[in-house]
């Protein structure tokens, strides 16, 4: 708490984008935020003044953050479970717990207690060697998805393998993190792809935001549209409780996101975050309250705001790094050529040094005519990376 103000203060392990725009609506509350970052260039810590200095991965690090807060919570889930369960002996609030935590930092954790909550999810095996692999091809077959359980993300640790010959050169040539193990997935032939975002507070209150269509691009979210075009108002309601029984059984706290497979059997649960995501950046510039403000809502569990749209549609496309950055102008010199073009645009920009498959920042555009929202998107976005000058 803030000595000063009384203000509540509220510790963010990460220094990340989604740390960042959790600035604006602290700010708006009240909330004073301390940030654990590696140093001063990281994107939140350029806007952020209150910031302890060191890694995730150290325990002093995350105690010297916490002193003085009231919660800590997470702009990413890679803090590792045995500091989080010390910092809760100690009596140090953090939301989501360790115990609800693991279950996105660990796929098998995941899988296994979704199973268990009996929630959909593509058929999976786990704890298999490479020998074990055309055992595991027979079960769920060919082609499959070959995962890591641990230290995967933006579709990092993740491969579609077309046989165990290839299957047996991933394993062969990964080296696992600490802790982690390979799982594979049946390869879902799904129509679209689907995220659903619920926040949910300790006293239990929660509230569910419009299910959105997420495009991935080489495993990293690219385009979101709010809500789901075409998606029947029975199967958006169904994600939505899928989303709100997941964040129950699971205990979890603050924003929830459900990555879900919509596919010929049904709607069956991808991936999950505990955290903002990238999936409601949209939320910002479309929703009465941002993902962001209802992350700390939940965390410091104050009434939740409402989730719902203030437009028909709201697009979203992430700005990200290309291949090929040789003599691409600075983002801020084609941030003013966007600006200037389409003044209804949202630009977003991470404070971030370009470099390729990065994600630099996002753009939005809130309409009441879809064909026209995603037109004028991916027009500024496709000028910030490079991919039309005009």
């Amino acid at each position: 708490m803030n000595p000063v103000t009384g203000a509540p203060r509220v510790g963010l392990v990460g220094g990340g984008q989604l740390a960042r725009m959790t600035a604006a609506p602290a700010a708006a509350l009240g909330v004073d935020l301390r940030l654990l970052a590696t140093d001063r260039g990281e994107s939140a810590a350029q806007v952020i003044p209150d910031v302890v200095f060191g890694s995730h991965t150290d325990l002093a690090a995350l105690t010297a953050l916490a002193e003085g807060c009231s919660v800590i919570t997470f702009d990413h889930e890679h803090v590792p479970p045995a500091h989080l369960r010390a910092l809760e002996t100690a009596g140090i609030g953090v939301q989501p717990s360790s115990a609800a935590l693991v279950h996105a930092q660990d796929k098998i954790t995941m899988r296994e207690a979704i199973e268990a909550a009996g929630l959909p999810t593509p058929a999976w095996r786990h704890d298999f060697t490479v020998d074990d692999l055309r055992g595991v091809g027979d079960a769920l077959g060919w082609p499959l998805v070959l995962k890591v359980s641990r230290g995967g993300y933006d579709g990092r640790g993740v491969w579609v393998v077309e046989d165990e010959a290839r299957a047996r050169t991933v394993m062969e040539s990964t080296e696992l993190v600490h802790g982690a193990a390979w799982l594979a997935e049946e390869l879902v032939p799904f129509t679209r792809e689907l995220a659903a975002q619920v926040a949910r507070s300790p006293s239990g209150q929660a509230v569910a935001y419009p299910v959105v269509r997420t495009v991935q691009v080489d495993g990293m979210c690219s385009e979101v549209v709010a809500p789901c075009p075409d998606l029947p108002e029975a199967k958006a309601l169904e994600a939505q409780q899928i989303a709100l029984r997941v964040a129950e059984a699971l205990g979890v706290t603050g924003m929830l996101a459900v990555e879900l497979f919509d596919a010929p059997q049904g709607l069956l649960i991808n991936e999950l975050a505990m955290r903002p995501h990238n999936s409601g950046h949209w939320t910002i510039d479309g929703a009465v309250t941002s993902q962001f403000e209802n992350h700390l809502r939940a965390v410091l569990d104050l009434p939740l705001g409402d989730p719902r749209s203030t437009a028909q549609w709201s697009v979203m496309v992430n700005v990200v790094g290309p291949r090929d950055i040789e003599g691409l102008p600075p983002l801020t010199d084609a941030f003013r050529h966007v600006m200037a073009r389409d003044p209804g645009v949202h630009v977003h920009l991470y404070g971030k040094s370009l470099r390729p498959g990065r994600k630099l920042g996002h753009v939005t555009v809130v309409s009441d005519d879809l064909a026209d929202a995603l037109t004028r998107a991916h027009h500024a976005a496709d000028y910030l990376m490079g991919v039309i000058n005009e």
